[in-house]
């Protein structure tokens, strides 16, 4: 059965100021695992002690190219430590997107890294925006991405991105449901804010039912409209609701 996270980044005032009192937030709202945005400064050894005593998963850990490229060895022993299997990066610069030829370099690029990261057992993935929803020769830079990357690399689509750029959601996770270990549950009111997953306009229960392969939902919420502590209990508890 598919379990569900927490973004970290959800919370990044209090990460900032308590991070392992942002992880003990996570835990008691409900959450089973966290998904990391920076450590903090804090040992593999120190967070993995705070994992275990609260009892959650590291399931994943938003990982740009740089500490990849630059501290690669450090970047897995770490990871491996904490026991997280799943490295996404998070983002990419306009000039590793800007034409499709650029999307295809940057897949290539994708394709080595992943070919490094699955000798350790880490799984390599990407977490898209909306700048992806971008046409080239009339093919989302998405899309070019998702053809020229290895089956093996996840794609942790994020739904409210897909759907802020017109596009969606639903039809996106059908269409790579095989490569979507990990999946970015986050909703959309109507006027295109980000809110409390099921207080939003997204159709969660088609998008969950059709992302059979996946393993994780992780919620993620970048703006509030009450109480964050308030918030991502109550995203927790929709979800729980229909994550069979």
């Amino acid at each position: 059965m598919a379990k569900i996270g927490l973004q970290l980044y959800s919370i990044k005032e209090i990460s900032e100021n308590n991070f392992f009192g942002a992880i003990k937030l996570t835990a008691d709202s409900g959450y089973e695992g966290i998904e990391f945005a920076g450590y903090f400064g804090t040992s593999a050894k120190e967070l993995k002690k705070v994992l275990n005593d609260t009892g959650l998963e590291a399931c994943g850990s938003h990982t740009g190219f740089e500490p990849l490229e630059n501290d690669f060895s450090k970047t897995v022993e770490y990871n491996l430590e904490i026991g997280n299997k799943y490295i996404i990066v998070p983002w990419i610069p306009e000039e590793m997107r800007n034409t499709a030829y650029s999307w295809e370099r940057t897949a290539e690029k994708m394709n080595r890294m992943n070919d490094r990261l699955k000798k350790h057992g880490i799984k390599f993935g990407y977490h898209n925006h909306a700048f992806e929803f971008q046409k080239f020769n009339g093919i989302f830079g998405y899309d070019i991405l998702a053809a020229n990357t290895d089956s093996d690399i996840l794609l942790e689509i994020d739904t409210y991105w897909v759907e802020y750029s017109g596009e969606s959601a639903l039809e996106y996770v059908k269409k790579y449901k095989d490569r979507l270990d990990l999946i970015h549950i986050k909703d959309m009111d109507d006027n295109k804010a980000n809110t409390e997953i099921g207080a939003g306009n997204m159709d969660f229960p088609a998008i969950i039912a059709a992302a059979s392969e996946t393993d994780w939902f992780i919620v993620e919420q970048e703006a509030y409209s009450i109480p964050m502590e308030q918030s991502i209990k109550i995203s927790c508890n929709y979800l729980k609701g229909i994550v069979k």
